[in-house]
């Protein structure tokens, strides 16, 4: 069983999206297990602020340069290389033309991120004055130092990214999805032990040591599946699977670059407001982050390789993506009213001790309720985004993208005066449903309707079941109060724990009742996987992976 965990396909979509969900739902608790322990280590001031700060350039270069290049055309093309492969007919995967593909990214990749993560380290002190402008000298020298440190994760999370696209491309989920895991475990030992020796730096080396072990976790298992790497030198646009990525790669760069502008225009921002402001920032972001990890991008991830084959029948593709989203907004629903309920709770026992103080809890928790109010919209990006990529088209996610950036900005200078940090994730949940909106609207003039009708009469159902799961969860939460001690960890802790179980049992109810198609579709899928019974997804010749 173990071993066909780790090396057996996946052809079940749901199956798929929740073994990406488990795997992300365990990172970002270790995520916020981190968070925990810098939140009690140094509150939310200066050190923290530093250390977010620091992150951003490093992540820019990576998100544009890797993401870019693999969400662009790698995976879609070695997906076509594999098609006919079988595990049960072979032990190693010999296509010779797949693996020289993938060495040949490896290799552009890799050069790639190495010329621009030494042009950081070289220049780190220029770009922390343009992206903390609100810093004095001292605090941007520190942020510079912890810069240059970071910019060696972008060399192994290049590496890795190109691995993990080949095991997604044979549909090797459960190793692909342990990658975070580490990475996550990598910043923790970086933050219990590293920090006691070097400082704040020791972070920073955390950060470094989660890239390498991201990268370490899935090489095994590409080697095991017949990849052998192979340095060659050549000209790459005479290559026409390179060229096509290159092609499609410039305006799913373009699009990353919104997402990035936003990130740093909000760290601007923060940087002129009260210490602190960033960590709050930061830490809600993590929070919310969550469910739209767990259930949006799983399910998007998972959904991408029958997506891609079926992306130019529309009849196909209008069922598959219907179903995917509905199933998207099952668990996205009760998330948002649970996290809205029980926010207080939430960042109370999370954050809430040491030198976290009252005073940050409340920031953290106004804005989180910000954050949440577009979680739906959040969580469907990555599919809608994935249908146009799917079709070869990057051009609308961009200038949708690019319009709601420019709405974010504007909506952050004029929220963040009025309400300081929280005012930024008001701007921010804005701009989320104008792009979801739009992207929609662009989606529905390309390929007609969606499904639309069946799709309004499960959020229907969703909606109420969601109301009687937040009644629940407010008189529940009234009727523990005066049995337990609220100033307690353990008083909080009991209080949200009980009533989140009560809401999401009253959730399931609800959906029961009212006969939800996504609730028996899921508890199905659940049935078969325990069974150990081989799901089939359609076509065994569709694309292997995102």
């Amino acid at each position: 069983m173990i071993r066909k965990l780790f090396s057996g396909q996946i052809n079940s979509i749901t199956i798929a999206a929740l073994l990406v969900a488990l795997s992300s739902l365990i990172s970002r608790f270790l995520g916020i297990f981190r968070a925990k322990i810098l939140a009690n280590e140094f509150g939310a001031g200066d050190m923290i602020d530093i250390y977010y700060a620091a992150f951003r350039v490093p992540d820019l270069v990576f998100n544009l340069l890797v993401l870019g290049a693999l969400s662009a055309g790698f995976i879609p093309i070695l997906t076509k290389l594999i098609k006919d492969y079988d595990c049960k007919r072979c032990q190693f995967f010999t296509n010779k033309k797949a693996w020289e593909f993938s060495s040949d990214i490896l290799n552009i990749i890799g050069l790639g991120v190495l010329v621009l993560s030494l042009a950081g380290i070289l220049f780190a002190p220029l770009f922390i004055k343009f992206i903390v402008p609100g810093f004095d000298a001292e605090k941007q020298k520190l942020t510079a130092g912890l810069t240059r440190i970071m910019f060696l994760s972008p060399i192994f999370l290049g590496i890795s990214s190109v691995l993990g696209g080949i095991l997604q491309s044979f549909k090797r989920f459960f190793v692909y999805s342990l990658a975070p895991i580490m990475y996550n475990i990598g910043i923790i030992i970086g933050a219990l032990y590293f920090v006691p020796e070097w400082g704040i730096r020791g972070l920073a080396y955390g950060v470094v040591l989660g890239a390498l072990m991201h990268m370490l976790i899935q090489l095994p298992m590409v080697l095991i599946l017949g990849f052998r790497y192979r340095l060659r030198f050549f000209i790459p646009w005479r290559d026409k699977n390179i060229r096509n990525i290159f092609v499609m790669m410039v305006p799913r760069i373009m699009s990353l670059a919104i997402s990035q502008i936003n990130l740093i225009v909000i760290t601007i921002i923060a940087s002129t407001l009260a210490s602190g402001s960033l960590t709050v920032f930061n830490f809600a972001n993590d929070l919310q982050s969550l469910p739209i990890g767990v259930f949006g991008i799983s399910f998007a991830i998972a959904a991408f390789p029958t997506l891609s084959s079926v992306a130019f029948d529309r009849k196909r593709l209008t069922r598959e993506f219907s179903s995917v989203f509905r199933q998207i907004l099952f668990f996205i629903v009760p998330a948002t009213v649970l996290l809205l309920t029980l926010r207080a709770q939430i960042v109370r026992v999370i954050y809430g001790a040491g030198e976290f103080g009252w005073e940050d809890t409340v920031l953290t928790i106004d804005t989180l309720g910000f954050f949440s109010v577009s979680l739906f919209a959040q969580a469907s990006l990555p599919l809608l985004v994935r249908i146009f990529y799917a079709r070869h088209n990057a051009k609308t996610p961009f200038f949708v993208g690019l319009f709601s950036a420019g709405v974010n900005v504007v909506l952050s200078l004029f929220f963040s005066d009025r309400f300081g940090v929280s005012g930024l994730a008001l701007a921010f949940s804005i701009s989320s449903i104008i792009n979801f909106i739009l992207l929609w609207i662009m989606l529905h003039a390309e390929i007609g309707g969606m499904d639309e009708y069946r799709i309004l009469v499960s959020a229907v159902k969703f909606s109420i079941s969601a109301i009687a799961c937040g009644l629940a969860v407010q008189g529940m939460k009234l009727l523990i109060w005066p049995f337990i001690d609220m100033t307690r960890f353990w008083g909080v802790l009991t209080q949200g724990l009980v009533s989140g179980i009560a809401g999401m049992l009253v959730f399931v109810a609800f959906c029961f009742m009212l006969r939800s198609e996504e609730l028996f579709d899921f508890w199905n899928s659940i049935k078969r996987r325990l069974s150990w019974r081989k799901i089939e997804a359609g076509d065994q010749g569709e694309a292997r992976g995102i």
